[in-house]
């Protein structure tokens, strides 16, 4: 049978006009609640021009486990009733790690659609509540439950394989992978509300103070490099992935107000548009075709520049889900960014510094912002929001006329992505 090629549009242009985080970190005196709370909050105190919140019509929340991670299910209608949004309909949204970058994208189809002109989408995640091992269990419902968690992978070893694939196919090296790490550190440094706002050097010093004031042997790291080379300061996790390669275990909450854009005009004078969304499906990796890409990037992508009418060259900012900094690489060639092998090479170069001529995950990315998993999708999209809008402070990209911006949330093992491209104006 053959198969119809449709040109997807929305069916009305849709806009930002506001967006909120809370802080991202480990937030022990705060429930998943709070946090979004708190994240409404800074969106509604940092509006051109208030928002009543009467005049939301509907709300999707990403979130991935809040049953396990605090035995609180159906959190919906929980948020309606700490924001006072009842009664409209408030719906939850879970696609594992994508949950909040799906839950933007039913967002967008409701204005999209005529149905709704003033949507709240967010996401949240409480995950501090549990201790690593048992983050880690919760974390691997993403996972195929049948094939891929009896055989032991967890998400370290699942991207540590993907990591070892790479390297086998294109030479990719360990100093690779620290160096993305490394920059994101350096973008985190940047960002007040990062979970690790300090940069990689900073730690390394820490350390030797540390050892300093009481008594112990000063180590003798001379750069990040040595530091993060040493397996006491930077201890194997799943190889070839170390601890500074992952990202942490995060509490946090964003959200992002979207309207229909002949209405954006009401609540700021600069808008951002959706100019392009797509969200593809993968197979599972044990089901995978290769392990050096992800399918469904690479489909939602394409879903998404063809519908704003862009290609990869035309993206000055992006963010990208860094859940592992090899994950970041790939996705820099998914995009289309680089050619299949060259995303190393692009390290080595500088050119996805927040400098270079490709700038990728000035917030800190998942690795140094911090990734509550249920959350992330939105907070990427409210990076490149503040990229776009000039108001990004220390971590802004330089240059006039940034313009365009895209962002890549992942969900498990690739079985889910989100794409989108942003525009200004």
């Amino acid at each position: 049978m053959a198969t119809v090629i449709k040109k997807r549009r929305l069916g009305r242009a849709v806009s930002i006009v506001g967006a909120g985080m809370s802080p991202f970190g480990a937030l022990k005196d705060k429930t998943s609640r709070d946090l979004f709370v708190e994240a409404f909050h800074d969106l509604t105190g940092h509006m051109d021009r208030p928002i009543d919140i009467e005049d939301i019509e509907t709300a999707y929340v990403g979130n991935f486990s809040s049953d396990l991670f605090e035995r609180q299910g159906h959190t919906a209608p929980i948020i309606a009733d700490w924001l006072g949004l009842t009664p409209i309909p408030v719906t939850r949204v879970e696609n594992a790690c994508a949950s909040s970058g799906s839950a933007l994208r039913e967002g967008v189809m409701a204005i999209a659609s005529g149905m709704y002109d003033i949507v709240l989408v967010g996401g949240m995640e409480k995950m501090t509540n549990l201790p690593t091992d048992e983050v880690t269990d919760v974390l691997s419902a993403a996972a195929d439950a049948l094939y891929e968690v009896p055989a032991g992978l967890t998400f370290p070893g699942i991207f540590g394989a993907l990591a070892k694939a790479h390297m086998d196919r294109y030479e990719t090296s360990l100093d690779h992978l620290l160096k993305v790490g490394i920059k994101n550190h350096q973008n985190g440094a940047l960002n007040p509300k990062a979970q690790f706002n300090v940069t990689i050097r900073d730690l390394m010093e820490r350390r030797k103070a540390r050892a300093q004031e009481r008594g112990q042997p000063v180590p003798g790291w001379q750069d990040e490099m040595d530091f993060l080379h040493d397996p006491q300061a930077n201890p194997w996790i799943a190889w070839p992935l170390r601890l500074y390669d992952c990202a942490p275990i995060t509490d946090g909450a964003a959200c992002v107000l979207l309207v229909a854009s002949e209405l954006a005009g009401n609540f700021t004078g600069e808008p951002v548009h959706i100019a392009g969304i797509g969200q593809a499906t993968g197979r599972p990796m044990h089901d995978a075709e290769e392990l050096t890409s992800l399918a469904s990037a690479k489909a939602a992508a394409a879903q998404a520049y063809e519908m704003a009418g862009v290609t990869p060259k035309d993206i000055q900012v992006a963010e990208v889900h860094d859940c592992f900094t090899i994950a970041e690489i790939i996705a820099s060639e998914d995009l289309g960014f680089f050619a299949p092998g060259e995303g190393p090479r692009a390290i080595d170069e500088g050119r996805t510094a927040r400098t270079g001529d490709r700038p990728i995950n000035t917030s800190g990315g998942l690795k140094a912002k911090g990734h509550p998993v249920g959350a992330s999708g939105v907070a990427q999209v409210i990076e490149v929001f503040h990229q776009l809008r000039g108001e990004a402070g220390l971590r802004q990209v330089p240059g006039p006329g940034v313009e365009v911006g895209l962002t890549h949330n992942v969900g498990g093992t690739g079985g889910t992505c989100v794409v989108n491209i942003l525009r200004l104006g």
